[in-house]
């Protein structure tokens, strides 16, 4: 019976992998000057529809703190002269989905619905509404400024926010990614209407967005629909980046106290930018080191060998800058002194022995292994190209990513680390210190 799972589960994996390795995507450019992804895939009767701007909390002004975020959410609350409510039932009534977000590099919103051509042509109308004339109006404005402040009061009372922000604003001092999403209370206060559209009109451009289509529509259709989504958007050649982080902005060890039981503890450093040469060899280690969940060293050193915590986890998010390497757990307050020191000895253990081939080899299997799921789906696809899309990375990225896993070595990974994490200047963030 077991061996008779374990065939059927092969041949699940290879059906996949051959699915994703099939995927042929087109691309070309608007006549802005944005980028665009198209999968072609009449499966199922939906259009799925990404488009990301350089427009992420990063781009937030000194003294505007969450600028980015207030301005993506208030596009859909509100646009070309219909009001919240009748939006939201007009999209709802076509049964589409139209959402969106903001992270540090980028804001983006995605549209899903049905292909038929009533249907596919009022969802893209309603979508277009909303990325090309969001109205902004003033009691809206206002009752979500004050929706967001009451949602910072509270969450600035919850010990995994404090650390969070904390372990941000330390580890990048006066960069843009220690901003934090929602903004500050001072920050939103001061926020009005004309601050909306500027930020609007200075980063939701035509050129330099990044326009991902899958789903049951033909190659021409694509380039009719990318070329309407671009039109409408404002027109500009600006360049928008994000500067470099100027080496690791060390705090060392930070305590604040909190009435929490647990102490939550963060500790990390800027490491990795999006696209970079140790990528893989960063990835496929961290994973050994504490990304693959009970499988990982982390978890074998502090839960399995000492029982201190439930779950302890690293990863690296890499972004348009420098992104970190965050490492967390929590843990009782009494052992939390014990337990970060584990956690120290392993990560700096790693770092100068890297890991060993059987752990690598189990690592490799499991990342190949696990890599078609993430493509199951064309949401799933969607989300993958509009990364590779809007970071500029290579059209082969998907085709060569299983090849680059297997390439890994212990020496790649070792240099990687060391070129990359000096163990004796990751910030430690501990809410919740005795």
């Amino acid at each position: 019976m077991f061996i008779k799972f374990i065939q059927i589960t092969f041949l699940f994996l290879c059906i996949l992998q051959n699915s994703y390795a099939a995927l042929k995507i087109d691309t070309w450019n608007t006549q802005a000057g944005g980028k665009v992804f198209f999968v072609e895939n009449h499966d199922l009767p939906i259009l799925d529809i990404n488009i990301n701007f350089f427009a992420g909390s990063a781009q937030d002004p000194v003294g505007k703190e969450g600028l980015a975020n207030l301005t993506r959410h208030l596009m859909s609350l509100g646009a070309a002269g219909i009001n919240e409510e009748k939006l939201a039932n007009q999209i709802s009534d076509i049964g589409a989905v139209i959402k969106g977000d903001v992270d540090l590099d980028r804001a983006y919103f995605k549209l899903r619905t049905l292909s038929s051509s009533s249907q596919k042509d009022k969802a893209l109308t309603l979508f277009k509404n909303i990325i090309h004339s969001p109205d902004f109006p003033l009691p809206v404005i206002d009752r979500e400024k004050n929706r967001i402040i009451a949602s910072i009061k509270q969450s600035m009372t919850q010990p995994e926010t404090i650390a969070n922000l904390t372990f941000m604003k330390s580890i990048y001092g006066d960069h843009p990614y220690a901003h934090d999403e929602a903004g500050s209370i001072d920050t939103l206060q001061k926020l009005n209407q004309e601050d909306l559209k500027q930020f609007y009109k200075n980063y939701y451009l035509s050129s330099e967005a990044t326009i991902v289509i899958v789903g049951d529509l033909s190659a021409d259709e694509a380039r009719k629909v990318s070329e309407s989504i671009s039109q409408g958007l404002p027109q500009g050649n600006t360049k928008h980046n994000i500067s470099p982080v100027t080496g690791p902005n060390y705090v060392g060890v930070k305590k604040i106290q909190h009435p929490a039981k647990q102490a939550h503890i963060l500790m990390g450093m800027p490491a990795l930018k999006r696209g970079e040469k140790d990528y893989f060899p960063l990835y496929v280690g961290n994973y050994i080191l504490g990304g693959g969940g009970f499988v990982s060293r982390l978890t074998e050193e502090v839960r399995e060998k000492k029982g201190l915590v439930y779950s302890v986890y690293s990863y690296f998010m890499p972004l348009y800058a420098e992104g970190p390497l965050e490492i967390g757990l929590q843990t009782k307050k009494e052992q939390a002194d014990e337990a970060l020191a584990i956690v120290n000895s392993t990560v700096k253990k790693f770092i100068d022995e890297g890991p060993s081939e059987k752990e690598l080899m189990a690592a490799k299997q499991n990342l190949v292994g696990g890599f078609p799921l993430r493509l199951d789906s064309n949401a799933k696809i969607v989300d993958y190209l509009s990364m590779i899309a809007f970071y500029d990375l290579p059209i082969s990225y998907i085709d060569n990513y299983i090849q680059e896993i297997k390439k890994v070595t212990i020496s790649q990974i070792k240099t990687a680390f060391k070129n990359k994490i000096d163990p004796n200047k990751l910030t430690t963030i501990i809410v919740g210190a005795e």
